[in-house]
């Protein structure tokens, strides 16, 4: 979960480098460092902390000149943070410098053998055990760097993406994938290398994402050539236009990202279902659910896979398709499904679910389901992402960028396609009229001004934090399709502000839960007129009734939960099965305020990394 970025060209490389570990940072923010090459010296600097600690120690400690340099942003795995486990790492010569994301399983039994041989080491990581094991395969091979790097990869298991240079050779660095996410930006004459697009899109739109189990070897002035690391094929790769631009990965203002990205919603979803959802002539194009109707329509059941947030929209999902397509779904945590022998089988559909397109659970999860024969389905949001290539067929969610840590645009507009899947599935299976399809499209259609109306909420949601941001614990409590509503609500907070939060379905409440309640104990109660409603007023009396501070979720007008709740923030009315993509407004609001409000860094909460590209 590491951003690792890189540059070789005609161009000073520090301000590339250090410009682009601030863009990754949302993807570890431990510690971070960065080398430079001036073609005589390498100059190299690291730090415990974030990217503007080494920015300051960096500018202080060496010259920055240089047109080669590679650096790091960690989330650490192997070894605290820390200055001597920070990024990059020399091999034992001083010749050979490393970056790496992911985790080398196997690094122990690997450390022992070269210490055996006279290597030691100075971190605690398995980063520089793989550095001096390149080292002593190109040393005991007499062979030179890329090879030495195909050798060493195929001793190793675990997952990286790497880049590596030899300050011997001045104009060239070898990057190499297996599990963990690699692009390389095409330059005139210049080549970039990052985890993500973002740290060159203002230098190149034309990117090559690297496969599992690829390396390039990257020669200034004389290009890219890509290989197989097992067998040493050459590989002939895809260059694709990236569609990013600089304001979208830039705050426009906003205070933080997570906010920008709220309240980005309304227009993320209407780029979602532009082009699919063409309420006129009372259709939706998808040409992944198109192109495999039929498989879609014979499917016994649809497994959905997902990790966090997506697994929430996932949940969300289950209802949809269940009410409107009638077909059975299931849905699981890929972290557990990947190991737990699943019954899968060929008239199977499984559906993953991820923001990055990279998430290690979810990639695994899709492997063994299609080594069981099922056809998979995925929806991410990165172009070009490993599970957009892993995958049979799959709908980009369209919501750009999203940097900031805990996911909000993200939940909203993977709803908003599976949505339309289930949609199009009930139309095609006859479970859904074509009048009360019209109408579901119509109402979808008005979504993102709804979304925006519910924005409005804002101000007084900020009064609401400001009372509570002081508790120990908060309850979510939710039914049906706003069941998961309650679940990533809760999330939200423990993830920015660090409290504790549960969420739970309202009904559960009496079985455990309601012992918790007293008048310390905030309850975000869910409560929108549709989907028992008159059940859910009832779970609000029982809270009362025990002293309990209740903040209810309603439907605009609502009054019988007015009168019981002390605060009532009030959502537009739609369909109950598009309710989540309203009631999650106020939630995630809410817990932005009061972490916000406790001077908690919202963008990049302790612990968390945004692309959970490793176990």
């Amino acid at each position: 979960m590491c951003g690792i970025v890189g540059y070789i060209g005609y161009r000073e490389a520090y301000p590339i480098v250090i410009k682009g570990l601030q863009r990754l940072e949302y993807r570890g923010y431990d510690s971070a460092g960065i080398a430079l090459y001036d073609g005589t010296n390498i100059k190299l600097s690291k730090t415990k902390g974030k990217v503007s600690d080494l920015k300051n120690k960096l500018e202080d400690e060496i010259s920055t000149s240089g047109s080669l340099g590679i650096g790091h942003t960690r989330w650490a795995t192997h070894g605290v943070p820390n200055d001597v486990n920070s990024h990059p790492h020399y091999s034992n010569s001083g010749d050979l410098v490393i970056i790496h994301n992911g985790i080398i399983e196997n690094y122990d039994a690997l450390k022992k053998e070269l210490s055996k041989r006279g290597y030691t080491f100075k971190s605690d990581t398995d980063t520089e055990v793989l550095i001096n094991l390149i080292e002593d395969v190109k040393k005991n091979e007499d062979t030179k760097l890329g090879k030495a790097v195909q050798i060493a990869l195929n001793q190793v298991v675990g997952a990286y993406a790497i880049a590596v240079f030899d300050k011997n050779k001045p104009n060239e660095i070898v990057v190499a994938r297996l599990g963990s996410p690699l692009a390389i930006g095409i330059g005139e004459d210049e080549f970039f290398i990052a985890s993500d697009a973002s740290p060159f899109i203002e230098y190149t739109k034309n990117a090559i994402y690297l496969e599992d189990e690829e390396m390039a070897i990257i020669r200034r002035n004389k290009g890219v050539k890509v290989r197989k690391i097992k067998d040493d094929a050459l590989v002939d790769p895809y260059m694709q236009e990236l569609q990013l631009n600089l304001e979208q990965i830039e705050k426009g203002g906003f205070d933080h990202f997570m906010l920008k990205e709220i309240y980005e919603q309304p227009e993320a979803i209407r780029d979602t279902f532009r082009g699919r959802l063409l309420t006129n002539q009372a259709i939706i194009k998808m040409a992944g659910v198109e192109d495999n109707m039929k498989k879609f329509l014979a499917a016994d059941r649809i497994i959905i896979v997902a990790c966090g947030t997506s697994w929430h929209a996932g949940l969300v999902a289950e209802y949809i398709f269940e009410d409107l397509a009638r077909i059975p779904v299931e849905v699981e945590y890929a972290s557990e499904f990947r190991y737990r022998n699943p019954v899968i089988t060929g008239n199977d559909i499984v559906i993953a679910i991820s923001q990055s397109g990279e998430t290690a659970d979810t990639l695994a999860a899709i492997k063994l389901a299609k080594s069981k024969g099922a056809f998979v389905f995925g929806v991410c949001n990165v172009v070009g992402s490993s599970i957009a290539r892993e995958t049979n067929a799959g709908a980009y969610t369209h919501a750009g960028p999203e940097i900031g840590v805990a996911s909000t645009k993200a939940f909203t507009t993977q709803i908003t396609v599976l949505s339309l899947m289930a949609l199009r599935l009930a139309r095609a299976k006859g479970t859904i009229t074509s009048s009360e399809f019209r109408h579901h499209l119509i109402e979808l259609e008005t979504i993102p001004a709804k979304v925006e109306e519910a924005l409005k909420s804002d101000g007084y949601v900020q009064t609401i934090a400001d009372i509570y941001k002081h508790a120990t614990n908060f309850l979510y409590l939710g039914r049906g399709f706003n069941f998961p509503v309650a679940l990533e609500g809760a999330l939200k907070l423990k993830e920015i502000s660090y409290i504790h939060a549960e969420g739970y379905p309202a009904a559960e409440m009496k079985h455990g839960p309601i012992a918790l309640i007293d008048e310390q104990m905030p309850v975000v109660v869910i409560a929108t007129k549709k989907g028992h409603y008159e059940k859910v007023v009832s779970n609000i009396q029982e809270i009362k009734s025990r002293k309990g501070k209740i903040i209810g979720i309603v439907t605009k007008g609502d009054k019988s939960v007015k009168e019981l709740a002390d605060h009532v923030i009030e959502v537009p009315e739609t369909l109950e099965c598009f309710s989540p993509l309203l009631t999650t407004i106020p939630l995630q609001l809410l817990s932005y305020h009061i972490a916000v409000m406790l001077d908690k860094n919202v963008d990049q909460p302790r612990n968390l990394a945004k692309s959970v590209t490793v176990e």
